[in-house]
């Protein structure tokens, strides 16, 4: 399967090292979306990795560096002037903005309350958690999400249980759906 539905991807979703794994695994060929950020999201997401999180700069910039590499069509630019028109939360409207000049129609964020119906209905723009949207890609691709899973559990040399557990503490309901339909609680 090819998918060219656009996602943009917040960086509050790419700062977390698990949720972001399994999306831009599903991201690769054959991909169930495109993703999307900016500079600006990818600069907050290294704020986030070694100010927050405490990474060691050399890591951030790794991933960095490895996320730009693996989707070099997936940065978005020149949508500054869009900023002004909008009304969601000041601080994510470079977010909106951004969504809106990709074409995209979805943001995926932790941070559903910045992106108020209101404030997205007149671009023809939602936004939804993480966990709906996996839920979703489940439901459309089983096989093809419990393979990335899978994938990340060989990885990281531990198990796909271990893996939806880790997964669990912020996207519960997607984790628990998978670990009883595979049979794994």
């Amino acid at each position: 399967m090819k998918a060219d539905f656009k996602v943009f991807i917040d960086a509050c979703v790419l700062a977390n090292f698990g949720v972001c794994d399994l999306l831009l695994r599903l991201a690769e060929r054959p991909r169930l979306f495109l993703p999307i950020w900016s500079k600006k999201v990818l600069d907050e997401v290294y704020r986030v990795h070694t100010q927050k999180l405490n990474w060691k700069q050399e890591i951030a910039l790794s991933f960095q560096s490895e996320i730009r590499r693996a989707f070099p069509q997936a940065s978005i630019d020149d949508y500054e002037q869009i900023v002004p028109h909008l009304t969601n939360d000041e601080k994510d409207r470079h977010v909106l903005a951004a969504t809106i000049r990709a074409e995209s129609s979805l943001i995926l964020t932790f941070n559903l309350k910045d992106f108020s119906e209101e404030s997205m209905k007149p671009w023809n723009v939602h936004a939804s958690h993480p966990q709906d949207y996996l839920l979703i890609l489940y439901e459309m691709e089983p096989m093809q999400v419990v393979s990335r899973i899978a994938a990340i559990a060989v990885k990281r040399n531990i198990g796909t249980q271990d893996v939806l557990l880790r997964l669990g503490k912020v996207l519960p309901m997607f984790s628990n759906k998978l670990i009883d339909d595979l049979n794994l609680g």
